[in-house]
């Protein structure tokens, strides 16, 4: 699934759409250059998963935990990793180990910016979301789901 999202706050709705179909255990890979969008889809899903606090890169704590706010329909953690530091030590897929990010994974939603190449060995399933920015500030966004029912949640919920 490939879409065309006009704005910085489409791509926060398209996030919101998303977070509809997301469950416990799932795995979002996030990935795309830098400016691309990724922490605008990583707040949307956040918001439509209605967690507690503010969603904002955790580029220099590396990842950040958001719990669900009952207040705002929320039922699921969300953690929210940006591995793009990881991109530049000696082991970075020792590193991600070392988050222990399968300790949460069956729990909450987890979202990984920079994650393509790091984390696909957490889960047997997860969805791609690859972000690229055009010339005019519109970003492309597609979706490639990889294993389990992925496939038929996006494309019956989005």
């Amino acid at each position: 699934m490939t879409r065309v999202l006009a704005t910085v706050d489409e791509t926060r709705d398209f996030g919101r759409a998303l977070a509809r179909v997301l469950r416990e255990g799932d795995l979002i890979v996030l990935t795309g250059p830098l400016g691309a969008g990724k922490t605008a889809m990583a707040q949307g899903i956040g918001a439509g998963l209605g967690v507690r606090g503010d969603v904002t890169s955790p580029t220099f704590v590396i990842a950040r935990v958001h719990q669900p706010d009952p207040d705002r329909g929320g039922s699921l953690p969300m953690v929210h990793v940006d591995a793009y530091r990881l991109g530049n030590v000696a082991d970075p897929i020792g590193e991600v180990d070392a988050l222990d990010l399968d300790a949460t994974l069956e729990d909450s939603v987890t979202l990984v910016e920079w994650g393509e190449g790091l984390v696909e060995q957490l889960s047997d399933e997860h969805l791609e979301v690859r972000l690229e920015r055009r010339d005019d500030d519109s970003r492309v966004v597609s979706l490639t789901p990889r294993g389990g029912d992925w496939a038929d949640r996006i494309s019956g919920g989005l």
